[in-house]
């Protein structure tokens, strides 16, 4: 549930900002078909930082979480391995499929 929620914040905050992106093109009179491309890739790039260090930080939590030797280690380590490639897997698709998907679903050509 909770790698759910995360790669499902992800991806609305991703489409948040490639809108943002837009959006402030569209305030500056740009239309065009290469523009709305340069809107999308500047608002992916804004999300890699934040997602970077977000990713990081839960990675880095789930580690220890996955090499504990402890009582009940098994059983939490058995939750630990798809959290982990979760949260590997999930920042890399929502950079790439969210983008393309967003400009799949704009239409060739953007709307005003």
């Amino acid at each position: 549930i909770a790698l759910a929620g995360i790669s499902a914040e992800f991806g609305v905050i991703m489409l948040l900002y490639l809108k943002q992106a837009w959006a402030e093109r569209m305030a500056n009179s740009q239309h065009s078909e290469a523009d709305f491309l340069a809107a999308i890739g500047e608002g992916a790039v804004l999300r890699v930082r934040p997602k970077a260090m977000t990713v990081a930080v839960i990675i880095a939590g789930l580690l220890p979480i996955l090499w504990g030797s402890g009582s009940g280690s098994e059983v939490m380590s058995r939750i630990a391995a798809p959290m982990l490639g979760g949260m590997v897997t999930a920042p890399l698709l929502s950079m790439l499929v969210i983008p393309a998907a967003y400009r799949l679903m704009r239409g060739r050509t953007p709307k005003k």
